[in-house]
């Protein structure tokens, strides 16, 4: 690749990583204050998170709408992106829950406009041949600054709420200005939207199946998103706070780091062959999540993480072969979102129904997603390569 295409796409993943510090510290931190300090239950927990994915599904869609109106209009996601940090100055100044959940539909809104956009960039600035693992090590990226943030949140608990906020500020801030400069060096490369001719470049496997497959999983995995994952572990397992953050962000590291086999395999082997492999992994990991001793409980959100960051790679790679592919990338985020919104909100509202001992505790909440897993394996199934 030449020297600006190269240097923009490091800067993209870059960003990945300066973005998730920015993220993952201040998921912990939200969600451990929203649950010890305002006393909230764990449906409103529950409702904090999905609250965001609730917020960036909606403006997932937008945000490709909006790049299809001009390509100019791409630096509209660097600037999102810095507005998180006036944003999550917010939390500090809550005194309830709710309170919580407006400043992360905010939060939610302005993330929903920034990734998908360099999510799409990346996507169609890279070439077809090693485009799954190129998109897989900008996610990998995004999983070592996960697990470092979750060390950060761990040595900084000393300085509240407050303190840690100003840090999270500083990264939006650095990610934003990143972006920009990437989306500079990469623009004469970007094509929102691509004539529909019969010599069109074509997705290799079945675009609607692909969003639902992507559907499912994410209904399934929600378990593992936000600060409710922190919370089930912390509380089914008696670990302490700094603990819990710092094991599940080993955990989202090394599903990530594994992942990008999976990517590779899928450019230049089968990837029907690796989204049934991921729809089969995600399907299984609530129940073993359900079963509460440590070693079941990470494994089941290890297959979780590691099916769906190995599926990522796979569907963007998939939807930028779309004539519109930066609405169809956009409306894989929405439809993800969209779905770990339901996931997550059956998790918390199943929360209540508690465990049951059949010579193994198992927790009830995670065994209502059966159905979900069982669909999601019968479409994984039915993958083929067009």
């Amino acid at each position: 690749m030449e020297r600006r295409r190269l240097a923009g796409i490091l800067l993209l993943i870059f960003s990945a990583f300066t973005g998730t510090i920015a993220f993952r510290l201040a998921t912990p931190a939200i969600a451990f204050y929203t649950r010890d300090i305002l006393r909230a239950s764990m449906f409103a927990v529950s409702l904090v998170s999905m609250s965001f994915v609730l917020a960036r599904a909606f403006s997932s869609v937008l945000g490709g709408l909006i790049l299809e109106r001009g390509k100019k209009l791409v630096y509209l996601g660097a600037i999102a992106m810095m507005g998180n940090a006036i944003a999550v100055q917010l939390y500090p100044l809550t005194s309830t829950w709710p309170q919580v959940v407006g400043i992360k539909l905010l939060n939610g809104f302005l993330n929903g406009i920034s990734w998908p956009m360099a999510q799409f960039v990346l996507a169609v600035t890279t070439p077809k041949e090693i485009r799954a693992r190129v998109t897989a090590v900008y996610f990998f990226f995004g999983s070592i600054a996960s697990l470092l943030g979750n060390y950060v949140y761990a040595y900084t608990v000393g300085l509240g709420l407050a303190g840690q906020m100003w840090i999270s500020s500083t990264f939006f801030v650095l990610t934003g200005f990143i972006m920009l400069l990437s989306y500079y060096l990469l623009f004469d490369l970007i094509t929102p939207r691509k004539k529909k001719t019969p010599e069109s470049e074509k997705p290799s496997l079945n675009p609607g199946r692909v969003l639902t497959i992507a559907s499912l999983m994410a209904v399934i995995v929600a378990f593992t998103s936000g600060e409710i994952t922190y919370v089930y572990v912390s509380e089914a397992l008696n670990l302490d706070k700094q603990r819990t953050a710092v094991l599940l962000g080993w955990v989202s590291f090394l599903s990530a780091l594994l992942s990008y086999f999976v990517s590779w395999v899928a450019d230049v082997r089968s990837e029907a062959r690796m989204v049934k492999l991921t729809a089969l992994l995600a399907g299984i990991s609530p129940i073993l999540a359900s079963i509460k001793t440590a070693p079941t409980v990470f494994l089941g959100i290890f297959f979780a993480l590691f099916a769906f960051q190995s599926f990522r790679p796979i569907s963007r790679k998939v939807l930028a072969s779309y004539h519109r592919s930066s609405l169809a990338i956009g409306g894989v985020n929405a439809v993800q979102n969209l779905s770990t919104f339901i996931g997550g909100m059956l998790f918390g509202i199943a929360y209540s129904l508690g465990e049951v001992n059949v010579g193994l505790t198992l927790n009830l909440a995670l065994l209502t997603f059966l159905p979900f897993s069982l669909g999601l394996i019968i479409e994984g199934t039915k993958v083929k390569d067009i």
